[in-house]
């Protein structure tokens, strides 16, 4: 997410896992879960399944009441852009890496986003704002879909993942203050719960930590993006699983 403002505000203390969130021990969080069928995560299916009022339960995240200290107060209001590229080969997501030496999630793996500001209309302007700022992605290419639950971060952030549909043929510009690297990763590896891992963490105060990692290639995807993708798959897996 952006750490970018439209107008000075007072640092808020600095945050950080203290742990190496990629060592930790894991399990697979499958829980006898299927994978949504790649054939089912179609444009036109996601589109179906966005558009329709849905009884999905939102899994939150087993860390989300654990704030990092000086965090705990009221959460920012914050959207993140899922952006799902309808390539011919499969419908991917883009996601960028935080470059290191950022304030809040340095060096993550995150969706482009960042605070919502006052000037935003709505979330999903905010969303759409911030994709442009960080990547370059053009609005023009970008077709929203709908938004899901806020999901609240141990970085004090209360996040909507506003999700779309991108069409290709657009070109990013990365802003390389803000973004180390722009990649793309399949929609169907993310939504196999396979490929879902719950990792423990203990932290030096005695308390314990749990958050979803989904490693893929040289990537770790973890932390609010794993979380934000794990609810993704229960509303795509509610929504095109047969009845």
């Amino acid at each position: 997410m952006s750490d970018s403002s439209s107008s000075p505000r007072p640092r808020r203390p600095l945050a950080r896992p203290g742990f190496d969130p990629a060592s930790q021990p894991w399990v697979v969080a499958n829980d006898s879960l299927p994978a949504v069928p790649a054939g089912l995560l179609t444009p036109d299916a996601l589109r179906g399944t966005l558009s329709q009022p849905s009884t999905w339960k939102l899994e939150l995240s087993r860390d989300n009441d654990l704030r990092y200290p000086g965090r705990e107060g009221t959460p920012v209001p914050a959207a993140v852009l899922i952006p799902l590229v309808t390539r011919e080969q499969g419908v991917s997501i883009l996601l960028t890496q935080r470059a290191a030496h950022l304030y809040d999630h340095a060096g993550q793996i995150s969706f482009p986003g960042g605070r919502i500001e006052t000037s935003d209309p709505t979330p999903e302007d905010a969303a759409l704002r911030e994709a442009h700022e960080e990547t370059g992605l053009p609005a023009e290419h970008v077709e929203v879909l709908g938004s899901m639950p806020p999901y609240l971060t141990a970085t004090g952030f209360s996040i909507i993942p506003v999700v779309s549909l991108v069409r290709p043929g657009f070109q990013l510009a990365p802003d390389a203050f803000e973004v180390a690297e722009v990649f793309e990763v399949p929609l169907s590896f993310l939504m196999d719960p396979a490929n879902h891992r719950l990792y423990e963490a203990r932290l030096d105060d005695g308390r314990v930590r749990h958050y979803y990692g989904m490693p893929y290639g040289k990537y770790f995807i973890w932390g609010a993006t794993a979380g934000m993708l794990r609810n993704l798959y229960h509303l795509l897996n509610h929504g095109l699983q047969p009845r």
